[in-house]
């Protein structure tokens, strides 16, 4: 008997993309105008129409594999990559555009926060919801209660309805009952985030557990070093395709060279996640450098400076810094703005803000991403994998430093008392 327990050939998935015309109304005219179009087509279906208010887009593209029971699957990718659609089509939640699915056994999901909960029922009374629905019996459900409780860690709210949690609460409830109430396919998106590290951490022990059952999971997420820590496979997804599969150490290493082979040093265009827009990153430099071969040393001051524009008036910025190990995908440091306890008052519509340090990164090679914050602390603009560089071995002293081990080099001061 296989124990193949999700097996996926050719599989896409196709949307319909409405873009908003500038017009603020509809005029008589418009409407009908798009209905000469439209009977045109229907006398002869071979006419090309254009119509410029909806495009297609391909959020997967022919994607075949196959998944073990008891495996553990990491799923990564830019943000637009699939992964979200691939996890909402293998839960049942949107269907194919074409393709064919075959799924051994009981799926477990959670995807967003509240996803498969009722707002007006109890914590108690979901529990019970989402229990019928995987298709245990109410003495299954039962027998699991008392776990699932302690784990969600939301006794005392548990005959409060759901809609007046927060939403860590909320998260702590759905992973519980997700993962306790013995799916043979546990599916969980990057929702974990929403939780504090501490609960982090124990569901990350969890999905490790139901691994060790030999139930399969299949998991969504930014954040390197969590997919080496739990997964034994990983899939790469890249602009709807599947572009690599293997050990979840190299296809991190896939991932982060993809990332930056696009970067165009001559018309550098960059990655951005929009927040509420009123501002955006314009461009990154390291040390004023403008070419690609941007090489450092370790102990050597490194300044990194972020030209923004103004698109919405906002009275406080605040910028922050990640830098990401180009091997494993982790990030090795971060510098916050609020470090030093001044915010950016935008005074004009361009401006530029810089940060300097002594560079404490071993030998290898890096990236950065950037964003910004409010004074509200609400989301403006992060620009992902902006700009990258090699830190190379310092001489000191005439001397090369390579016998160094860590992740990060601290150059202390050194005295005899």
């Amino acid at each position: 008997m296989s124990d193949t327990v999700i097996r996926i050939d050719n599989l896409s998935k196709k949307y319909i993309i409405g873009h908003q015309k500038q017009e603020r109304y509809t005029a008589l005219r418009d409407v009908i105008t798009n209905q000469i179009k439209s009977l045109g087509s229907f006398i002869n279906p071979n006419a090309k129409t254009e119509n410029p208010a909806f495009e297609e887009f391909w959020a997967l593209k022919d994607i075949s594999f196959e998944i073990k029971q008891g495996d553990r699957v990491g799923i990564i990718g830019r943000n637009g990559a699939g992964k979200s659609t691939l996890l909402k089509i293998l839960s049942r939640i949107t269907e194919p555009t074409k393709g064919r699915i075959n799924i051994k056994g009981r799926v477990a999901s959670l995807l967003e926060v509240g996803t498969g909960f009722h707002g007006e029922l109890t914590g108690r009374e979901n529990i019970f919801l989402n229990g019928a629905i995987l298709g245990m019996s109410k003495s299954e459900i039962k027998r699991k209660f008392d776990e699932i409780v302690d784990f969600s860690e939301v006794e005392k709210f548990l005959d409060t309805p759901v809609k007046r949690y927060s939403s860590g609460m909320y998260v702590r409830l759905a992973f519980a009952v997700a993962a306790h109430l013995e799916p043979e396919i546990l599916i969980v998106d990057e929702v974990l985030a929403v939780g504090d590290s501490a609960f982090q951490q124990k569901c990350l022990g969890k999905m490790e557990e139901v691994g060790q059952e030999g139930r399969t999971v299949l998991f969504v997420s930014h954040n390197m070093a969590t997919v080496k820590q739990l997964c034994n496979r990983g899939f790469l997804l890249y602009e709807g395709n599947l572009i690599f599969q293997g050990d979840p150490y190299e296809t991190i290493f896939q991932y982060m060279q993809k990332i930056t082979q696009k970067i165009s040093y001559s018309q550098k265009i960059y990655s951005h996640i929009k927040g509420n827009g009123k501002a955006e990153i314009e461009k990154i430099t390291i040390n004023n450098f403008k070419n690609s071969d941007i090489v450092l040393s370790i102990f050597e001051k490194l300044k990194i400076s972020i030209e923004y524009k103004i698109n919405q008036s906002v009275d406080e910025l605040n910028f922050f810094v990640l830098i990401y190990n180009l091997e494993d995908g982790e990030v090795y440091t971060s510098l916050f703005q609020r470090d030093s306890l001044s915010n950016i008052k935008p005074s004009s519509n361009q401006g530029k803000i810089s940060v300097e340090f002594i560079n404490p990164l071993m030998p290898g090679k890096y990236t950065i991403s950037a964003g910004i914050f409010d004074k509200n602390k609400n989301f403006v603009d992060w620009v992902e994998f902006a700009e990258s560089f090699y830190v190379e071995s310092a001489f000191i002293n005439g001397n090369k430093y390579d016998q160094r081990l860590g992740k990060i080099s601290i150059q202390g001061t050194w005295y005899a008392e």
